[in-house]
């Protein structure tokens, strides 16, 4: 019998070699742990999640006297502050801070002309002698201060390069509010003669719970 005409092979019809797949094959996927992680945002360790969560906590109260609330404290307590010379050295550095250039505290030969002894010391100078700060009150309030909330005073008499000063200051009144309470303090400042130089209030905002 006479042969066929061979015909071309077309696309539907074209044998494959033998072993290839009837399918296309798909591209690689990576295992299955692989997708997993890298369709995940990677999460820090349980242990940091916890102490990232978790609020810092303040240090304990490390106060020269005991922390006492509000309701502790009794009208006349006293708080003595540290005695101080005042020093040619302490002008200087109030009138760097306050640019109060006045001569009746930097000229002597000014002062003198005026009837002083020397130069005089800037009232609000004397006043930062009552810092209570510079005692135990602000250990004994602890974190329950908001603030230094008012302030008055007198100067009462000169005060020289050389003179030393011995500040108090004293519990005048105790107002207690809803969750809050004012310390009023008297403040009172001595030289080295005995004689009242200062006498003033100031006042402090105190929480009534830490």
């Amino acid at each position: 019998m006479a042969r066929e005409a061979e015909r071309p092979e077309t696309g539907a019809s074209r044998r494959m070699p033998a072993g290839t797949p009837a399918h296309p094959v798909s591209a690689p996927q990576p295992p299955a742990g692989t997708r997993a992680h890298a369709d995940s945002t990677p999460q820090p360790p349980a242990e940091t999640r916890a102490h990232a969560d978790s609020t810092p906590q303040p240090p304990a109260e490390r106060g020269l006297v005991p922390v006492r609330p509000f309701d502790d404290l009794a009208v006349g307590e006293e708080f003595p502050l540290p005695g101080r010379t005042v020093t040619e050295a302490h002008f200087a550095a109030f009138q760097a801070i306050s640019g109060d250039n006045h001569p009746i505290h930097y000229d002597i030969e000014y002062c003198r002309s005026q009837g002083h002894d020397g130069m005089l010391a800037h009232g609000l100078q004397v006043l930062c002698y009552t810092a209570a700060g510079a005692g135990t009150f602000a250990d004994v309030v602890g974190r329950a201060m908001i603030g230094y909330v008012e302030q008055s005073c007198r100067f009462l008499k000169p005060v020289y390069p050389g003179d030393t000063l011995y500040p108090t200051l004293r519990i005048a009144e105790l107002k207690r509010q809803r969750t809050t309470g004012v310390v009023v303090l008297e403040s009172e400042i001595d030289n080295q003669r005995g004689e009242r130089v200062l006498e003033g209030r100031q006042s402090y905002l105190v929480r009534l719970s830490r």
